[in-house]
């Protein structure tokens, strides 16, 4: 069970508790994204190197702002915000980068799959937060929903057929 603060904002305290544990896993998905494609943007290697090395630092940019975002809107529910760097690696669900992976065609496939996993997630967040009753945290998700097929669309427009 997750201690809330006191908040006057109005929904049920079990409905917070759920939409604070929610919140924080999907913080700890996006530092683990986060970091995962700031591997990708320092070491890629390639004839597409600059592309996606821009790419790369753009997209993560995206993610930080995600993460703020989904932190702070946990903080205002009443909870605390985030998690250590050791719940991150056990929960994010990635898997661990591989960091010899540097040849850019290799890579830019990594960060796609990363980002359509993290995509369908926050897609499924969607419907959980609205089901709980909250538009507001439903609406979070569907911003950081457009961003990241925004981003998934930039990154396999890069893949060759």
């Amino acid at each position: 069970m997750t201690t809330l603060h006191h908040t006057s904002v109005n929904l049920p305290e079990n409905v917070r508790e759920e939409l604070v544990r929610l919140l924080n896993r999907r913080v700890g998905l996006f530092t683990d994204l986060y970091v995962q494609t700031k591997l990708a943007h320092w070491n890629v290697r390639g004839p597409h190197f600059i592309a996606y090395h821009e790419l790369f630092d753009s997209i993560a940019s995206h993610l930080l702002v995600a993460q703020d975002s989904m932190a702070e809107r946990a903080a205002a529910l009443g909870g605390q915000a985030g998690m250590t760097v050791q719940a991150v690696a056990e929960e994010s669900g990635l898997g661990q980068w591989p960091i010899e992976t540097r040849q850019d065609s290799a890579v830019i496939h990594l960060v796609g799959d990363r980002l359509a996993r993290a995509a369908g997630q926050i897609r499924q967040d969607i419907d959980t937060a609205a089901n709980l009753g909250d538009a507001d945290t439903a609406d979070l998700f569907t911003e950081v929903s457009r961003q990241l097929d925004q981003d998934l669309w930039f990154v396999e427009a890069h893949y060759t057929e």
